[in-house]
């Protein structure tokens, strides 16, 4: 296990901040904690991007990705092919985020190499990575390599039986949650981080009343965030000194703003940008709310439990891994606006303690980053010794 070098593949990467990738983020720091030699291999989305940096003192190298759709596509996995033929020597093992175009790349650059591949599914239902393969281009021919890779993780339940369905191997197949680092105990004072947040930009409250319901992720409608800002205006109607802030980036980012200025809503509901560490709004917040459409295993609901807040998320299968409803938060029809607004503002007017004490309890017992980064390495150096065996 110690010293193994894996090179991890996930297109998206920093600065470009979503679920996906800060699992991969979070696993390379973990697999250094723990002995291992990470890289990440990434694609470049902006050509002022340096090809080379360090994140979080790990390597990393950006492949080019030209911005003209299909032909950026085939540009970054061919440049990741080659990539991972002429480095062969340089990496003992492959994991990959998704399965998709990487995916692909990394199982054709490594057919007749000794090095395994395995996989991550990132998403579930009917966003998720079985469910794209049936509706994009070469789906279907991605999906049959996909089921040749030495190992594929399923963070879900759900997103374990939906590979299942889709003709994947349970014997290829390992259900590893996600996890989330574990906190160390040490008290954050609210108002403190709320006035350095205000510092950075002043659209942040730092009110000691305001309540504050945070959302973090990519800004896109999958999120439920249309909704939610709908339902934000029944709830500043009946909270007016409350704010909703929605951290992040994402393809929606202008259509949301357009909706907020729509409902007279500018400064109540903010979008402060991305933020690769969100503890500081995890800090400052009094609720955390996720009423996506679907998920696999949600990393920003895990950080919310962790973190004590109180939480308000959609009823839908991977949302239901995590939370009980009426004992580690609140769950709500996924796209019912005034259902949104009620638990939000019940949030606001309740004590949520013992959910708060259950939630955080569940996380801690069962969603460790730790434990989470000890199983992906002890798999990864299985199909390592698997692979010497063949």
């Amino acid at each position: 296990m110690s010293g193994l070098r894996i090179a991890m593949i996930t297109r998206r990467f920093w600065p470009l901040v979503g679920g996906g990738e800060m699992v991969m983020a979070n696993l390379a720091c973990e697999f250094k904690k723990l002995g291992a030699q990470p890289t990440i291999l990434t694609a470049q989305w902006d050509t002022t991007w340096p090809l080379q940096i360090k994140h979080r003192e790990i390597p990393v190298q950006r492949l080019p990705n030209p911005a003209q759709q299909g032909w950026g596509t085939y540009t970054y996995m061919d440049g990741l092919s080659r990539w991972l033929k002429h480095n062969a020597s340089q990496y003992d093992a492959v994991l990959v985020s998704m399965l998709k175009h990487s995916a692909y790349s990394a199982l054709g650059a490594c057919k007749k190499t000794a090095q395994p591949i395995m996989l991550r599914i990132e998403g579930g239902g009917d966003t998720g990575d079985c469910a794209w393969h049936e509706s994009a281009r070469f789906g279907k021919r991605i999906r049959r390599r996909c089921q040749q890779a030495a190992a594929i993780v399923a963070p879900s339940q759900a997103t374990y039986d939906e590979a299942l369905d889709a003709g994947f191997k349970s014997s290829t197949l390992h259900h590893i949650p996600n996890g989330v680092a574990i906190g160390s105990g040490s008290v954050v004072d609210k108002m403190t981080v709320r006035q350095r947040l205000h510092e950075i930009n002043h659209d942040l409250s730092c009110d000691p009343d305001t309540k504050i319901a945070l959302f973090t992720g990519r800004l896109t409608h999958k999120k439920g965030l249309f909704e939610l800002v709908s339902a934000w205006q029944s709830v500043a109607e009946r909270v007016p000194n409350s704010q909703l802030w929605l951290v992040g980036e994402g393809p929606d980012r202008d259509q949301l703003f357009e909706k907020i200025k729509d409902l007279d809503l500018v400064g109540r509901v903010v979008m402060p940008g991305t933020f690769d560490d969100v503890e500081d709004f995890l800090a400052a917040a009094d609720a955390f709310t996720l009423p996506s459409y679907a998920e696999g295993l949600s990393l920003s609901l895990l950080e919310a439990m962790a973190h004590r807040l109180p939480v308000i998320a959609s009823d839908i299968v991977g949302n239901r891994q995590l939370i009980v409803d009426g004992t580690h938060g609140r769950l709500i029809p996924a796209q019912e606006v005034e259902s949104l607004a009620a638990a939000i503002y019940e949030t606001f007017a309740n004590d949520n303690q013992q959910q708060i004490d259950a939630a955080e309890s569940r996380v801690t017992t069962q969603f460790s980053l730790a434990g989470m980064a000890l199983a992906h390495l002890d798999l990864l150096s299985q199909t390592v010794a698997n692979s010497g065996e063949s």
